[in-house]
């Protein structure tokens, strides 16, 4: 046989060896990580449940739940072990630094200056009249479409519109 039929066969191997290696320290982790657990702490499960411990057993751990609600879990459904702060920040909404305040209206959020005050006013009287009309002759069609009894005409079905 030669080396290079082997060196696949070598490669699996070393592969495979490399693999169990960052398995076991990812469990040796996990077991130290649940030896920190004490009556009073915080978790998280695996299946992203949120209580405190009460009781360790040698396998199981009694967890409440919500006030006066216990549960019994495995020590191996625990997926995290919090810090008290943390624990408080995400179950109770505890921060300690202080959150930005929001306005309950738009108004605050934009500054207005008296330019921008200003170039509105100047758009507004500015007005740009869309008609195909000259001035004098939409002046007379105003007067006639007003009938003499002070009715604008809308009433009795008319089409135009002041």
């Amino acid at each position: 046989m030669s080396p290079i039929t082997l060196l696949p066969l070598v490669l699996l191997i070393g592969a495979m060896f490399l693999m169990t290696r960052s398995q076991k320290k990812k469990q040796q982790a996990a077991a130290a990580m649940r030896e920190e657990m004490q009556p009073g702490t915080g978790i998280r499960t695996i299946g992203g449940m949120y209580a405190t411990v009460k009781e360790i057993g040698d396998e199981t751990v009694l967890l409440e739940v919500a006030p006066g609600v216990h549960a019994v879990y495995a020590k191996n459904a625990i997926g995290a072990v919090l810090t008290d702060a943390e624990y408080n920040r995400i179950v109770h909404g505890d921060t300690d630094e202080e959150l930005p305040v929001v306005p309950d209206d738009a108004s605050s959020l934009t500054a207005h200056t008296e330019a921008a005050e200003a170039d509105a006013e100047v758009a507004e009287d500015a007005k740009i009249d869309l008609g195909k009309k000259d001035g004098a002759a939409e002046a007379k069609d105003a007067d006639a479409a007003t009938p003499e009894d002070g009715k604008d005409g809308k009433a009795d079905g008319g089409a135009q519109a002041k």
